[in-house]
């Protein structure tokens, strides 16, 4: 990493946030999932083996030969991106990048000791300059927020739970963590691309880049309020199977779906917490250490208490008839899982299938794919 010349100011007019904290734009359930995986069985003893395991070096030096690096000669135009981020949200140090030759459009911050990011050839075709930089803002947000250590952890376990699959037991415990990290790193992919949008300052370019990411590059082709309709009809997902549906698909995920993202991050921008961090007022790094561990899981459980209140899923609609009271629970799953109440058959109309559209997150998830109800 090299220190940060503050000199070098991004290439247009954007806002600057000094000393700013990862909590102030960390989302909810990331926080919450993270003491969730903290407090799992074995996954201290699993944290402290594999922080002096873990071929740090040699995946640094695998990058140094194999990849190219981001410099002022190399990659020039994602050097001032990378500069420009890290200026903008204040980190202190600039961490090193590479480009790796994948057509997978993808990127990631990964390193135990520091974190080193890593975009694809496919992601660099791909995107344009302001879409890239919202990639890029959120690259260094996983940094500033230290998610690159658990990312790391995600990688190596993920990769020898196929090495020893035939284990039994051994399998058993390994994917356990594994499924907690996962649940994890999805939500943190939701600060992370706040974090994109705090850099970017342009809504619109990271409307654009997740769409690119689910549909290519085929703008012309796209619509931003068509592409978050989907996320709304997503959501109503039908009945409680597609709710359980949702979940099977989105387990063997490191990310959330990209209509979810987008309509997240959509949500999050028209935010009153947004417009009061793009004002000036946000928390500080030097205030962390004060800042109330309570306070974070009452703000947690809140946002829990009102994603079961106004989701229109059907799962969590019921999960709130019972939270709220509501009776004959009984009749309620029986009702919602064949389709209506009374004597009606087969009233949900058809069979619940996915149409196995989601695409792999990369080489690290070869078990994703389609799946049938």
């Amino acid at each position: 990493m090299t220190d940060i010349s503050h000199e070098n100011v991004p290439s247009r007019a954007r806002r600057r946030f000094p000393g700013i904290s990862s909590r102030a734009y960390e989302h909810p359930a990331d926080r919450s999932a993270l003491v969730a995986l903290r407090r799992l069985t074995g996954f201290d003893t699993v944290f402290k083996a594999l922080s002096g395991l873990l071929p740090e070096r040699s995946l640094r030096l695998l990058f140094l030969s194999d990849s190219v690096r981001v410099s002022e000669a190399q990659f020039a135009h994602l050097h001032d991106m990378l500069r420009d981020a890290c200026y903008i949200l204040d980190l202190e140090k600039v961490p090193p990048m590479y480009v790796k030759q994948d057509p997978q459009p993808n990127a990631m911050c990964i390193g135990m000791d520091e974190p080193i990011i890593v975009v694809t050839t496919g992601l660099v075709e791909l995107l344009d300059e302001e879409e890239m930089r919202a990639v890029v803002g959120h690259e260094v947000g996983h940094a500033l927020s230290g998610h690159s250590v658990y990312r790391t952890i995600l990688l190596f376990l993920t990769n020898l739970a196929v090495k020893v699959a035939w284990i039994p037991l051994g399998n058993v415990a390994i994917m356990a963590i594994v499924t907690a990290l996962r649940e994890w790193f999805r939500k943190s992919e939701l600060s992370a691309d706040r974090a994109g949008l705090l850099v970017g300052q342009d809504i619109q370019a990271s409307m654009r880049g997740l769409m690119k990411i689910a549909g290519g590059n085929h703008l012309h082709e796209m619509n931003v309020d068509a592409f978050l309709a989907q996320a709304d009809e997503y959501e109503k997902g039908g009945d409680l199977r597609d709710s359980v549906l949702k979940i099977l698909n989105v387990l063997p995920r490191s990310h959330p779906f990209t209509t979810v993202r987008a309509a997240e991050l959509k949500k999050w921008s028209e935010t009153r917490d947004f417009q009061r961090i793009m004002d000036g007022h946000y928390p500080r790094r030097d205030e962390d250490k004060d800042a109330s561990v309570s306070d974070s899981f009452r703000e947690s459980a809140s946002h829990y208490a009102d994603t079961v209140r106004t989701s229109k899923d059907p799962l969590m609609k019921l999960v709130g008839d019972i939270a709220g009271g509501a009776g004959d629970l009984g009749g309620k799953l029986r009702d919602k899982f064949t389709g209506g109440g009374g004597g009606a058959k087969g009233g949900a109309g058809g069979s619940a299938t996915t149409d196995g559209g989601g695409t792999p997150e990369g080489p690290q998830n070869p078990e994703e794919g389609p799946r049938k109800a």
